[in-house]
């Protein structure tokens, strides 16, 4: 099988699906791909990506490869850092096979990914599991010590011209099944009005769906321009250094923003800010709660995920899989008993009207005089 198309190059995969489009092929260097960045990958449309690390690492039994292949997308794995050297933005380039040409000649070459050779590579990396969670325990008790100011000492959080007093909060974070959780919870938004927070690209979810959000919380490198520029008010998400990444892309767009020094992740601190200022509610979309989420995330420990939810405690409602708790479908009977119900009114209606009656009986009388009975 033959691939022809325009080689989109990125060793930030998220950064780099901003990029990409229909038909293009994705040139990445993601160990270990996770769900939601396959999910992007999908999304754009791409037809072959090719990774220059592993996407299965054997680490764990990451699901983001085998999304990809199940929809159709051609993947190379462990082609080697050297392809970005091979290979310029913007060059087309062909991919037969396990090998990748520009203009006749072979560039690369890795190994190709199918369903059977990932799902077989998944089983083998089920074995590791427990090892990675030995590590993972042990570097989270290491952090709830260091992180501990999070649920035992009151955390200075930034002003905010917000009021929270009383009201929902609803946090969105770019993680599994947030799409479809958030549509769900469209009758929820319209009727409550919540505070709308997106953590990061969470606040591009939320412009897709049609709403605004009031605060934008995070690193600001995966949210866009336009939910930048949508008005929200801005807290970027400061280590306890007092280093702020995100804050420099602000200063370039000319945007105010305030500094929030925690730490923990940015879905960490939108929580604690919302419970700080007084939120009645918190109902949390998308955010990361499992062992493999954090390891697709890449954070060795989840400690702080830990103490927030042990500080906010009953005031936290996790929606995360509630489009897989209850999908409403209107079945043929229910119809069927509407249509029905619609009739026998429309039908009272017409014998209980006197003039109705009498219209009726002039159509039928013209109907029949047409067609000569």
């Amino acid at each position: 099988m033959q691939h022809i198309g325009i080689a989109k190059l990125g060793k930030r995969t998220k950064s780099l699906v901003k990029r990409l489009k229909a038909g293009d092929i994705a040139i990445i260097d993601h160990v270990d791909l996770d769900r939601v960045t396959a999910e992007s990958l999908i999304d754009a449309g791409v037809e072959v990506v090719i990774n220059a690390s592993s996407f299965i690492s054997g680490r764990y039994p990451n699901i983001g490869p085998l999304l990809m292949a199940s929809e159709g997308i051609y993947l190379i794995d462990a082609v080697e850092e050297d392809v970005f050297n091979q290979i310029k933005e913007g060059d087309e380039i062909v991919v037969r096979g396990d090998k990748i040409f520009h203009k006749g000649k072979v560039l690369a070459s890795g190994k190709t990914l199918t369903v059977p050779i990932i799902k077989e590579k998944m089983e083998e990396a089920k074995k590791n599991i427990g090892a990675e969670l030995e590590k993972f325990a042990t570097n989270t008790l290491y952090y709830m010590q260091k992180e501990k100011d999070l649920l035992l000492e009151g955390m200075k959080v930034p002003e905010s011209s917000v009021n929270f007093n009383g009201r929902h909060t609803l946090i969105v974070v770019r993680g599994h099944h947030y799409k479809a959780d958030l549509k769900i919870l469209r009758s929820y938004i319209k009727e409550v009005r919540p505070i709308l927070i997106g953590v990061d690209g969470g606040a591009d979810a939320l412009l897709q769906e049609g709403y605004k959000p009031d605060i934008i919380v995070g690193d600001m490198d995966s949210v866009s321009d336009e939910a930048l520029n949508s008005g929200a008010e801005l807290i970027v998400h400061a280590y306890k250094d007092g280093s702020a990444p995100g804050l420099e892309r602000l200063k370039k767009m000319n945007l105010p923003s305030k500094l929030f020094n925690a730490l923990g992740t940015s879905e960490d601190i939108a929580m604690i800010l919302a419970y700080e200022k007084g939120a009645d509610l918190i109902v949390a979309v998308g955010t990361h709660a499992n062992l493999v989420e954090f390891l697709d995330k890449g954070r060795a420990g989840m400690a702080s995920t830990f103490l927030v939810r042990l500080k906010i405690g009953e005031k936290l409602v996790d929606a995360k899989g509630v489009s897989k708790l209850y999908q409403s479908r209107a079945k043929i009977s229910h119809l069927i008993i509407l249509v029905f119900a619609a009739f026998t009114t429309t039908i009272t209606i017409i014998m209980s009207s006197t003039t109705i009656r009498g219209i009726l009986r002039l159509i039928i009388l013209k109907i029949r005089l047409y067609w000569g009975f």
